[in-house]
């Protein structure tokens, strides 16, 4: 007897959409918002003190510009695996890792959940010092605060600073913990190809 192929219920769920808001923050972070997101690059990747300052090296010029999400990615300053490669033979570096915890019930949008996502920033200790006070890790909690926070992202909805701490790995590495909280609107609902009504992602607004 022939089975019958019957068409799946549609659904929405934020789980199954982490992948696009990861992308859309890391965009958000290394290309949509210069010159911040390139000052950002040069605190990964330039361990000198002077990667702020210097801003007629053609040296740091040259690696801020090589420096994409892919290739950040594939150095290993960027990542969303909840897992630190350090080689001890490895230049040192800065890391940033996005994940995603505490899921909840959105209280406006019952079908998502709304989470926090939290941005760990980890710099070997040698490379804190930037100079007149300035710390590493902190500069560029900095920049990742004032590109985030308030923002509106499209599939994630308002991203509201939670809070910032300090965390250790080991006596070589520690650095510092931002949190907020992703709070998904009615608008967030996942289009289908036959919702006419719903926004699409391209007309969601940016800030």
């Amino acid at each position: 007897m022939p089975t019958r192929n019957l068409a799946m219920r549609p659904f929405n769920s934020s789980f199954l959409n982490i992948e696009k808001d990861t992308d859309t923050i890391i965009k958000k972070l290394f290309v949509e918002s210069r010159p911040y997101s390139d000052e950002l690059k040069k605190l990964l990747v330039i361990n000198a003190p002077d990667c702020l300052d210097n801003n007629h090296n053609t040296v740091y010029q040259e690696a801020v510009k090589k420096a994409t999400p892919a290739w950040l990615k594939k150095n290993g300053y960027l990542t969303n695996l909840p897992k630190l490669e350090l080689d001890e033979h490895e230049e040192k570096k800065s890391i940033i890792l996005i994940h995603f915890d505490s899921f909840t019930e959105s209280a406006t949008n019952p079908e998502f959940r709304d989470c926090l996502i939290i941005i760990d920033i980890f710099s070997h200790l040698d490379i804190w010092d930037l100079g007149d006070y300035r710390i590493r890790p902190l500069k560029i909690a900095g920049y990742i605060d004032g590109i985030l926070n308030k923002t509106r992202l499209s599939g994630i909805g308002w991203l509201n600073f939670v809070g910032c701490s300090m965390v250790k790995i080991d006596e070589n590495i520690s650095g510092y913990t931002l949190m907020y909280q992703a709070v998904h609107g009615s608008d967030d609902k996942i289009p289908q190809e036959d919702d006419t009504e719903s926004p699409k992602w391209d007309n969601v607004p940016r800030t």
